[in-house]
């Protein structure tokens, strides 16, 4: 938006200075920049896996699952219900997020319309999701008869909407436990392009699994994670030099 609106001012003070209306083109002074992304290059194979074994006995390990298979958003998890969730034919949708707005919970439909989506479970995620459900089915017959049904997957104990606050404190024994102190919540989501990235699955279709609303993104999380392929490779170069 910002780069069309200067070039039409641009042509117009062109016009401007080919009929001798200002003596040059001011214009050209002006320097647009392109938008920067600052990320985290994420965790590796092995500090996922240290997550994953420090969540397994959490109450919310599948949400921990979903983050870093998925890279779901916080608002996303906290906003996903049974129904966007079908474990028979391995999909999940993303049609609403959580979202604290005017002080208080609701749920919004995704930000953008990447970010609405239909993504391919793998088994991990399945069986997480499976054992979370049968979980959820017992936390449901304890708490009767204050439970709250709200259909979500990952509401509080009696079923309302989760306080985000309440998961990061979560995230925070979690993180202790794997030896990550200082990681953010949302470096599971750059985990999950960065592994994708790694693998070799083109950007795009991350894109597309992940929900970036430009693939700017993507390709900037794809310059980090690139960087210890570099580092190996110019350190062939030098071995070789040497």
């Amino acid at each position: 938006m910002v780069q069309s609106i200067h070039a039409v001012l641009r042509n117009a003070l062109e016009s401007a200075v080919r009929e001798e209306v200002i003596p040059r083109n001011v214009a050209r002074l002006v320097k647009v920049t392109t938008a920067r992304y600052a990320v985290n290059r994420g965790l590796s194979v092995v500090q996922t896996r240290q997550v994953l074994k420090a969540a397994k006995g959490e109450r919310l390990y599948a949400l921990y699952v979903l983050a870093l298979c998925l890279g779901l958003r916080r608002g996303e998890l906290l906003g996903l219900r049974w129904q966007d969730a079908d474990l028979d034919v391995g999909t999940l949708e993303v049609v609403q997020t959580l979202q604290r707005v005017g002080g208080a919970l609701r749920f919004v439909r995704p930000k953008t319309e990447n970010s609405a989506r239909t993504i391919p479970l793998p088994p991990l995620c399945i069986n997480a999701l499976r054992e979370h459900r049968r979980q959820q089915f017992t936390e449901r017959a304890d708490a009767w008869p204050d439970w709250q049904e709200n259909g979500l997957v990952f509401p509080t104990r009696i079923g309302t909407p989760m306080e985000p606050d309440n998961l990061r404190r979560s995230w925070g024994r979690i993180r202790t436990a794997a030896g990550l102190t200082g990681t953010r919540f949302h470096d599971m989501r750059h985990t999950c392009v960065s592994l994708l990235l790694h693998l070799g699955v083109p950007p795009d279709m991350v894109r597309e699994i992940v929900g970036h609303s430009d693939i700017g993104v993507t390709m900037t999380i794809y310059a980090h994670t690139s960087l210890d392929e570099k580092r190996q490779a110019l350190g062939k170069l030098g071995n070789a030099l040497a």
